[in-house]
Formats: structure tokens, C-alpha cells, sequence
């Protein structure tokens, strides 16, 4: 299976937020998120904190403040049902034209 990857997650975001935001665990959440919800062909992807870690080779703090700071900077949305319930992760992707709805 192939999954595309825009070029902006690698040729910018990767820069900005390994490189200026010293966030190389913010990067490694985007990226396993994208690669979900290419997958899945979903645009919320449902991922316990536990499962993002262990997606990601990340501890379980890091993980979370890689989400933290992906949600701080806007890149990412997270809604839960409840709160103990499994977040979703919505991925903000601004830099893809947005589809034009026709007027009636």
C-alpha cells in the first residue's frame, strides 16, 4: 500500500516544527495521524493516547505534548465524547484549497 504525503508536511512542517520548534514528537504525531487517516479514509482518526505512543516509539508524555503542541499551533483538532473517552484527532490541513460549493 502507498500512502501519499503532502509536500508541505515534508518541506515545511517537518523544518518548523523539528528545526524552529525543537518539536521532533509533534512531527512524528502528525505524520502517524496522516498516515491513519490516508488509511482509513477518515477525516477523524480515534487513537488512545497509549496507542499513539506506541504508533510513534514515543513515551506516553511525549506523545501527548507532541499532540498538545500540534493543537497550540492549530495543526490538529481533538474532540472527545466524554471526558475519559478515546479522543479524535482531526487533522487542520489550511494549506489545501478548500472545495467550492455552488450557490442555489
Amino acid at each position: 500500500m502507498t500512502i501519499e504525503i503532502d509536500d508541505y508536511v515534508i518541506d515545511v512542517m517537518m523544518r518548523d516544527l523539528v528545526g524552529h520548534d525543537k518539536r521532533p514528537s509533534a512531527f512524528l504525531v502528525y505524520l502517524y495521524l496522516a498516515v491513519r487517516s490516508e488509511r482509513e479514509m477518515k477525516h477523524g482518526v480515534a487513537c488512545s493516547l497509549r496507542r499513539l505512543a506506541e504508533a510513534t516509539g514515543l513515551s506516553k508524555s511525549a506523545a501527548q505534548k507532541g499532540a498538545a503542541h500540534l493543537a497550540g499551533r492549530h495543526l490538529i483538532t481533538v474532540t472527545r465524547k466524554s471526558p475519559t473517552s478515546v479522543p479524535v484527532y482531526h487533522l487542520n490541513r489550511h494549506w489545501r484549497p478548500r472545495s467550492k460549493r455552488s450557490a442555489s
